[in-house]
């Protein structure tokens, strides 16, 4: 076998191994192998430039970068989208085959390989997330401690904290009862949340940081209901808008395009797809609900459609409308590369 004659080269990934497949130019298999990620490197480099595919998962990235300085051209794609292409027993050799196969189609869409930049920011996006779980699910152990005892809550992380004030201050203990070992717990327990408090700002304080000095996310924190959080969040993920053809491809990509139905000839429109990523979605709807009141009430193009909106729809319903709407304003901006201009007429798109 001679490696000079590799066209598409599909690449499985794995957390140690990964399974390689190679194709010739008339899709005929002529390499597989099992190699490291080191030696899938060590292979790229002694291959003349051909298409090197993967799929876009932990480690495509990265391992792309390093193979494209071999000049290969390295083309990642969805999961979902190889899927089709898996012969029957499905395994690692057939799945790197099917990623080479897929490759090769003329309508496939391909992933945009992010930067170290990039990547980091959504690394430090991820590990807010999971802060900010920690602290609800420490808040909820906490009202149902409370609760066992007899104690009820109100919900919301400031109602608890006054309540516990309020409890562990000084005469409490004859107002509420509560043993001295839990007593000990839920001090604690407190003390976490505290230091889940000050983890969580000094991230948003980085993010804040970065949104004032980086070009892409200033223009687009403009946009009512897109802060520093939502900005670095959004520019991390999309990187060059023009993969995106049109405003819709980018709410869609976002899973914040309505699904249809065709009942007795006529279209009738359902929820929203929720595809692509979650993270970007919950936080465009988060920004849609806290800017919906202001922009509901402004004498703007956005306020009179809101103002529809309302009119004939549920509130959730126009949150969520409103966030589809901020998906295609981010695409606008950055296409653009000028500030939101609330008065301005919207752009057919």
């Amino acid at each position: 076998m001679r490696t000079s004659t590799i066209a598409v080269l599909g690449v499985d990934l794995g957390k140690n191994s990964c399974s390689v497949v190679g194709l010739d130019v008339t899709g005929r298999v002529i390499l597989r192998r099992r190699l490291r990620r080191e030696g899938v490197i060590k292979l790229a480099a002694e291959l003349p430039a051909c298409v090197i595919a993967m799929e876009a998962c932990c480690g495509a990235h990265h391992l792309g970068r390093a193979v494209q300085g071999y000049g290969h051209e390295v083309r990642l794609m969805s999961p979902e989208y190889v899927r089709p292409y898996v012969k029957a027993q499905k395994n690692d050799d057939r799945d790197a085959e099917a990623i080479a196969e897929a490759a090769t189609r003329p309508t496939m869409r391909f992933v945009e390989m992010k930067t170290e930049a990039q990547l980091d920011m959504q690394s430090l996006h991820r590990a807010r997330d999971r802060l900010v779980g920690e602290r609800t699910a420490l808040i909820n152990q906490l009202r149902a401690f409370l609760l066992e005892r007899g104690i009820i809550v109100p919900q919301g992380r400031r109602k608890l904290e006054q309540h516990l004030n309020s409890m562990m201050g000084e005469g409490a203990a004859a107002r509420m009862p509560i043993s001295e070992r839990t007593r000990r717990l839920i001090l604690d327990m407190r003390m976490q949340w505290q230091s889940l408090d000050d983890r969580i700002a000094a991230l948003d304080s980085e993010f804040k940081a970065h949104a004032e000095t980086d070009e892409r996310a200033k223009l687009v924190s403009t946009i009512p209901g897109v802060g520093p959080l939502n900005a670095t969040a959004l520019t991390a993920a999309v990187g060059d808008v023009r993969t995106f053809g049109r405003a819709r491809d980018l709410a869609a990509w976002l899973g914040l395009v309505p699904r249809q139905e065709t009942t007795g000839g006529k279209p009738k429109l359902l929820g929203i797809s929720k595809r692509g990523n979650g993270y970007l979605r919950k936080m465009l709807i988060h920004g849609a609900r806290a800017a919906l009141p202001s922009l509901a009430q402004s004498e703007t193009l956005i306020g009179q459609w809101l103002r529809g909106l309302l009119a004939r729809a549920h509130k959730n319903t126009v949150v969520v409308a409103l966030a589809a709407k901020l998906a295609r304003i981010v695409w606008a901006v950055l296409r653009s590369r000028k500030s939101f201009d609330r008065q301005a007429a919207p752009a057919a798109v």
